[in-house]
């Protein structure tokens, strides 16, 4: 096998510093695979900065030499992004050691935090400041804000606070070429010129690798009513969502949807957990509102007349608004108790989610008969994780083969619709193909030649997304 030469290894290691890279087997072994365990890689090395200065040194031999580098934040992504391919001859830089939260600014509601920060501790540090950072999403405590800036992330706060990359004001990056650019400026408005730190912000680290941000505080919501409801059905749902909004002067935070199957997941495989009513029903809503209780219970009152809503329950406590959310949370973990599944990260417009269950379900079970649809995600923005799993009696292990046949068609209903075939994942490796599928001609024309700009020899994660050769 080709390896890189002991001059570069050795002026790479020498630009991480001391304690900054990986170069034994079982210390690397981490790296190399993604959360899925989909992807399976290899690296000369791993190497751990600590600072912007390292990385653009890093980045610098890098291009000289025509390395690839692949950028790693908590590795909990689910398309490839951030594994390196099996050559050996890549490098993947992680950047959990640059972990240090720079600058709360309660006043500008801002937050400088450096790319290896865990989510989790952002959102402590803005908390600890009286103020909220609203990025949140179930890997929140191992994924880190640069992988999230990354892939764009988004979460169960979209509705009313946006995507990952509504969230930052500045950026911080080392380009393929190794010069920074230093853009951590925390202004609302700044009409000058194009908004660079956008090229950035849902790459994947194929144009630059992101080092630091400046990111949006909020205030912390004064009032806020947990809700959970049975909606009769989708379009229940989706009328109920209106209404909400309307009757709250837009005070819903979160709008999350489960059917049955999700919630029969969860109870026989998550312990301390409970069905929130005696009756079964087909169809659930998670839902946040920080309009206060009061508000809350009008506006569930006329949803529950129109029948939309069949039955709710609202928290009494911190501690019943966290069992609800377990409904919610832990149905990815149930999920893979039940063996092998089909994952789908969809999005359509709102209007369009209950025709887009409708044909999904028909499609699904013409491919798969007898599957079990476990269809949950984040309606309050249009994005659907529709998944399957074999029934109770299937064949787990000949499950996901089915894949190939049925993930096509899901695409094919939702684009159809309107909608996109990728809502909050990425692309990565994993979807390369459906970007070519799905993209217009002028758009891919675009990507490319954005990414040869940026990146002309091709040494920014190699082979994700899109490359300008293609």
């Amino acid at each position: 096998m080709p390896t890189l030469s002991p001059q570069v290894l050795e002026g790479l290691k020498a630009a991480a510093g001391d304690g900054g890279w990986l170069e034994d087997a079982d210390a690397k072994a981490p790296y190399l695979t993604d959360e899925r365990d989909l992807y399976h890689g290899d690296a000369a090395l791993v190497l751990r900065p600590r600072t912007a200065a390292q990385v653009a040194e890093i980045v610098k031999i890098c291009a000289e030499n025509g390395v690839g580098i692949v950028p790693q934040g908590g590795n909990t992504g689910y398309c490839g992004g951030s594994v390196p391919d099996q050559s050996g001859l890549e490098i993947v830089l992680s950047m959990s050691r640059m972990n240090t939260i720079r600058e709360v600014d309660a006043v500008n509601n801002t937050l400088i935090a450096e790319a290896g920060c865990v989510l989790a501790d952002i959102q402590a540090a803005a908390g600890d400041a009286g103020r909220l950072f609203p990025l949140s999403l179930a890997a929140e405590g191992s994924c880190q804000i640069g992988g999230n800036l990354s892939t764009n992330a988004g979460g169960v706060q979209v509705l009313r606070y946006g995507n990952a990359r509504d969230l930052v004001l500045g950026l911080e990056v080392v380009l393929a070429d190794g010069r920074i650019l230093e853009g951590l400026r925390g202004l609302r408005k700044d009409n000058t010129g194009y908004d660079l730190k956008q090229l950035f912000l849902g790459a994947e680290g194929t144009l630059g690798i992101i080092t630091a941000a400046v990111l949006k505080l909020y205030p912390r919501p004064a009032d806020v009513a947990t809700v959970f409801c049975a909606v009769a059905g989708a379009r229940g749902a989706t009328a109920m969502l209106s209404r909400l909004r309307g009757a709250t002067g837009d005070g819903v935070t979160t709008f999350e949807y489960l059917n049955r199957a999700c919630l029969d997941l969860v109870l026989e495989h998550i312990d301390a957990t409970r069905d929130p009513f005696q009756a079964r029903h087909g169809d659930y809503a998670l839902i946040e509102l920080s309009s206060g209780r009061e508000a809350a219970e009008a506006a569930l009152a006329g949803a529950i007349e129109a029948g939309e809503a069949l039955d709710a329950v609202i928290a009494e406590s911190g501690r019943q608004a966290d069992e609800l959310w377990r409904l919610r949370e832990t149905i990815p973990e149930a999920q893979k108790h039940a063996g092998g599944s089909i994952k789908h990260d969809v999005s359509v417009p709102v209007s369009k989610i209950p025709e887009f269950l409708e044909a999904a379900e028909e499609k699904s079970l013409q491919i798969i008969p007898g599957a079990r649809l476990v269809t949950f995600g984040h309606i309050g923005d249009g994005n659907i994780h529709y998944n399957l799993s074999p029934a109770p009696d299937g064949d787990a292990r000949a499950f996901p083969g089915d894949a190939e046949k049925l993930c096509p068609a899901i695409h094919d209903i939702a684009v159809g619709l309107g909608g996109s075939f990728s809502a909050e994942h990425g692309i990565g490796v994993l979807k390369k193909q459906e970007l070519e599928k799905y993209k217009s001609g002028v758009e891919l024309d675009l990507m490319r030649l954005i990414k040869r700009t940026l990146d002309p020899k091709g040494i920014m994660n190699p082979g994700k997304v899109v490359t300008g050769s293609d």
